[in-house]
């Protein structure tokens, strides 16, 4: 059993900055990887970036240059800062643990309860 706390979000201007954190606990051990999802009202759940355990990452296209995902082990922490924050970033964000392949970040159904993220203009 893992169990994933999500903290960080708020209410930002576009442009602003945030920087979301993901602390796990229970099975760590077992985890590969962790990755940070989002979901808009009305939209599907989409992968925002993951990093494996070794520290190769998968950043999604829509963030790429503006977000970075890292990690801390001897916090059993992950984290995603964002910059540069656009209204069409406004989403619940959630952490979960999962398997990062090369190209590919697979999740398993271990969440967090989510952070919300509201982006002004």
């Amino acid at each position: 059993q893992v169990h994933l706390v999500e903290s960080g979000g708020g209410l930002v201007q576009a442009g602003g900055s945030l920087r979301l954190s993901c602390a796990a606990s229970g099975s760590i051990f077992n985890i590969n990887a962790m990755g940070w999802y989002r979901q808009a009202p009305g939209k599907q759940r989409e992968l925002v970036a993951g990093i494996s355990s070794g520290g190769s990452t998968k950043v999604a296209d829509s963030v790429k240059g503006r977000f970075t995902i890292s990690r801390d082990n001897a916090k059993n922490t992950v984290y995603l800062q964002m910059n540069s924050l656009k209204p069409e970033d406004t989403a619940v964000y959630y952490c979960n643990a999962g398997t990062l392949w090369p190209g590919i970040y697979a999740p398993s159904d271990y969440w967090g309860q989510g952070t919300q993220v509201t982006v002004s203009s």
